[in-house]
């Protein structure tokens, strides 16, 4: 424990400074990245010495807030989910200083209006800076806190500091509505949880988890309304269809490696409440492992077909953040239906395909958001059809991406494809199960599984080359030069570790013993012996894919050896008989997509634009293609105009007269009175 408090004193530490150093900008990112960078640290050793030993660590104290004490635990599942927090964030830190280099940079004229836009660049800066410090504070805090009062506390300053940095361009009326709609959507899932808490707290008489899980034993009625509220209100943090619209607003506006660390880290905080919950419930009913498959069949297929139709790249990777919240839930699912079923073995593969999806995705999902903040930082857009051409002016970002590209997608020997074939070993054994329920699931979870395969592997390829290959559709993209060397290093290590646990699968895999055994009840032993019997085909799967590509390797570095010994020249692509072909001669993001998106135009409702060209020699045509979510045009939009309606009516009693107030106050407590009479 005493590395997780270090680690939250200098995160804390880092911004008090940057407030304290706000005159000398310079300083003031330098403190906040030494602080967030050692203070994770800390906070990654700590988390990775509970793993290692399996012994938890806890802090008791007791505190003056009412109706709750101070205590904090990190047992195996804490430290688990602490290990994306915390290792993200040393390379978000490292990434950040050198994204932001430019900001507010020497001013050309000492004019006040220069001044001015100055102080104001520089406090967005700070502000930033601030926002990531609190945030990793704040994620950190709630994986750790053992108290119900102490974890709601915790999970609103989370949301409160990752607004600030969904806000952090605020002068665009786009961020502003992005970030508004994050706040009302973090709110409404702690509304859920604040009746999760309350209710729990009624049965238990405490605030203390440990007295959570003793009352539910006692209150077997409750268990499942506990499940749902916790489905509900840690699912809208998560993303979950249909409560992730916040989701693609929010990632794209705010700064890149603030966008990888709340895809690859704090939506996570919402399958850790999940799961931590699901720890307090005992023995799981089967309804429930149908309904985590179902929502995460809804929110896989869906968020992977959005992302197919957007045109902003950070949108587009926004999406499929909901893609692998899908793809996490459907392990957890199965999992849950393996406990419920008294099937060990499927619920050990289960979990364990979950919980590695969620360290994998925190590692390429990461790569991924650096990587279109490279690009971002480089063309100062992310629009696909203003991109192009990237790869030869900025190699090491595409090779980057490119690794991280593959391995979302679940390509080997990479990590995505290590937790995806967990879960394909899951769904086979879930179908040679003789109870109807169980084959049904199984078969849903591969056939869903292999559909979002797929499509991620078309949408990845429409990212990659509209953005990379090609020729540039800008002039800022012809000009693109590669970004400073922290952010490429930070990119390199998250991509050797997408190729580390690739290849490393096996290992890997028998890492998760702890945390899959205190998900399912057994020993650690046993839960070792039943991961080991999945690591054995994977482990050849992973070294036939492994040495494939080192015979490519091999004989492209042959090729290329030969090529320059004959000293080829170089020439011009052929363009189909076209002497001086144009950049819009190649397929856009539109065009490319279209085929997948007119098959699923009743789930995406993509809208379309087409101006055909006309007469024998037509001067101009277009296509365009516009992807609205139906889930916030559909449900929440109406939803909420119908809630300010009748909500505006309620005018009427804010007058502005206070002697009227002051007797709302008194009939309030006269009421409250009599009632406690009763």
């Amino acid at each position: 424990m005493f590395e997780f408090i270090v680690s939250i004193s200098l995160l804390a530490l880092g911004g008090m400074l940057a407030i304290v150093l706000f005159p000398r900008a310079g300083m003031c990112q330098l403190a906040g990245q030494i602080c967030a960078v050692s203070g994770s640290a800390f906070g990654l050793v700590g988390a990775l010495h509970v793993l290692v030993t399996g012994d938890a660590v806890s802090l008791s104290g007791v505190w003056q807030m009412p109706g709750g004490s101070f205590h904090l635990e990190i047992d195996v599942l804490s430290a688990f989910f602490l290990l994306p927090i915390f290792g993200l964030s040393i390379v978000t830190g490292l990434y950040g200083r050198s994204y932001f280099a430019g900001h507010g940079g020497v001013a050309s004229a000492a004019s006040w209006f220069h001044l001015n836009m100055l102080t104001a660049s520089m406090a967005l800066v700070i502000a930033a800076h601030d926002g990531l410090l609190f945030l990793l504070a704040s994620m950190a805090l709630v994986i750790a806190a053992h108290d119900g009062l102490l974890f709601l506390l915790a999970w609103e300053t989370m949301a409160l500091s990752s607004f600030f940095l969904v806000i952090f361009d605020d002068r665009k009326a786009a961020v502003r509505h992005a970030a508004w709609t994050y706040l009302v959507a973090a709110h409404l899932g702690t509304a859920f949880l604040l009746v999760l808490f309350v209710l729990l707290g009624s049965i238990a008489a405490s605030s203390d988890f440990a007295a959570y899980g003793a009352a539910l034993k006692d209150h077997q009625a409750l268990r499942s309304s506990v499940f749902l509220l916790a489905l509900m209100g840690f699912g809208v943090k998560a993303g979950i269809v249909p409560a992730h619209v916040w989701l693609p607003e929010a990632h794209p506006v705010a700064p890149s490696h603030a966008s990888a660390l709340m895809s690859g880290a704090m939506i996570k905080v919402g399958i850790y409440g999940l799961v931590r919950i699901l720890t307090l419930l005992g023995t799981p009913e089967t309804w429930w492992g149908w309904l985590l498959i179902g929502v995460g069949a809804l929110s896989g297929v869906l968020g992977v077909l959005f992302a197919l139709a957007q045109h902003d790249l950070k949108r587009l990777l926004a999406y499929h953040s909901v893609e692998n919240i899908g793809i996490i839930l459907l392990g957890i699912g199965i999992g849950v239906l393996g406990l419920a079923r008294g099937m060990p073995l499927l619920a050990v593969i289960g979990f364990a395909s979950g919980f590695l999806h969620v360290l994998n995705h925190s590692i390429f999902k990461g790569l991924l958001f650096l990587g279109a903040g490279a690009v971002q930082r480089a063309v100062h857009s992310l629009e696909l059809e203003e991109l192009g051409g990237l790869l030869k002016r900025m190699p090491w970002t595409g090779t980057f991406f490119l690794i991280g590209a593959a391995a979302i997608v679940g390509l080997p020997p990479l990590n995505g494809f290590v937790s995806e074939f967990l879960l394909l070993y899951a769904g086979f054994l879930a179908v040679l199960q003789p109870a109807a329920a169980v084959a049904v699931a199984g078969l849903i979870v591969l056939v869903i599984l292999g559909l979002i395969g797929g499509l991620a592997a078309a949408c990845f390829a429409k990212a990659f080359g509209i953005v990379f290959l090609g020729s540039p559709r800008s002039a800022e993209a012809s000009e693109a030069r590669e970004v400073a060397r922290p952010m490429r290093a930070s990119m390199a290590v998250l991509a050797l570790l997408c190729i580390a646990i690739g290849l490393g699968a096996p290992l890997a895999v028998a890492s998760l013993a702890g945390v899959v055994a205190q998900m399912t009840g057994a020993t650690v032993g046993t839960t070792s012996a039943e991961l080991a019997i999945v690591a054995r085909p994977l482990a050849l799967a992973v070294s036939v894919f492994a040495v494939l590509i080192a015979v490519a390797a091999l004989a492209w570095a042959l090729r290329a050896r030969r090529l320059a010994v004959a000293s080829a020249r170089r020439g011009p692509v052929w363009g189909c008989g076209y002497l001086f072909p144009s950049p819009k001669m190649q397929y856009t993001a539109s065009s490319f997509a279209q085929p997948l998106t007119t098959q699923f135009h009743l789930l995406i409702r993509n809208r379309e634009t087409f101006v055909p060209p006309q007469g024998y020699f037509p001067t101009a045509s277009s296509y365009a293609s516009d992807s609205g979510d139906p889930a916030l045009h559909l449900l929440f939009v109406p939803t909420f105009r119908w809630f300010d309606r009748v909500v505006t009516r309620l005018n009427v009693i804010q007058h502005g007269h206070i002697h009227v107030y002051i007797l709302y106050v008194a009939a309030t407590l006269i009421a409250l009175l009599i009632w406690e009479s009763f």
